[in-house]
């Protein structure tokens, strides 16, 4: 594939876009002002809401992806097995976001459901809340392989980016969920904990772009 600096920054923005489109998923399914309550939110939505929040898994899983071509292009100086590995580990979460969010919609489907048969929502969900806590465990022991060969290649100046974007890669600000969980409130916790994952990834990308951004490339092949 051909590429230049142009194209480089673009494949980035394409990361960051994938990760608005579905933190307004993320909102189309949980924001609501009058409540903080996410199961609830989900549960008084409208079937437009649902379904476009559905909709937003798809392309979202393909701008990420697009975007994971500037991240396998920065790992151009690691040794091939591993940025084929960084290329894998990653390709594989990012897909799992598109699935996880698009299995939302049964949680959502069944909240509604229960608010509007006046049934226990959180009885009426518990088998697509376990669904989805199942395929998130999927994705964990590649989180863990991504993690340590990203860390461990940028720290050791194995790839084009520089060793400040550690700190905004996904693991950190993954940590900090869950006392963000506990310290914020209101309307600011719903867009926060409720977006929080693709939030992280837009952070990322963001990133990834400013530390790419003057990056000439020496070759025409990524």
């Amino acid at each position: 594939m051909n590429i230049n600096q142009s194209r480089i920054r673009i494949l980035g923005l394409f990361g960051i876009l994938g990760g608005i489109i579905l933190f307004i998923g993320d909102m189309l399914f949980y924001y609501n002002g009058n409540s903080t309550d996410l199961l609830t939110n989900m549960g008084n939505n409208s079937d437009f809401r649902i379904i476009a929040s559905s909709i937003t898994a798809l392309f979202a899983t393909w701008f990420y992806l697009i975007g994971l071509a500037q991240v396998y292009y920065a790992f151009k100086p690691a040794s091939p097995v591993l940025r084929n590995v960084v290329l894998f580990c990653f390709g594989s979460i990012l897909i799992a976001y598109g699935i996880i969010h698009a299995n939302y919609t049964a949680i959502a489907a069944t909240a509604k459901l229960s608010v509007q048969n006046h049934l226990d929502i959180k009885t009426a969900t518990a088998l697509a809340l376990e669904s989805n806590q199942i395929l998130r465990l999927f994705v964990y022991p590649f989180f863990a392989v991504l993690s340590f060969v990203f860390i461990a290649q940028v720290w050791k100046r194995k790839t084009l980016y520089p060793r400040w974007i550690i700190f905004f890669f996904p693991l950190f600000s993954f940590l900090l969920q869950g006392p963000l969980n506990m310290i914020l409130t209101g309307k600011i916790k719903t867009v926060v904990v409720g977006g929080y994952l693709n939030i992280i990834l837009i952070i990322f990308f963001s990133a990834s772009v400013i530390a790419l951004w003057n990056i000439k490339p020496k070759s025409d092949e990524v």
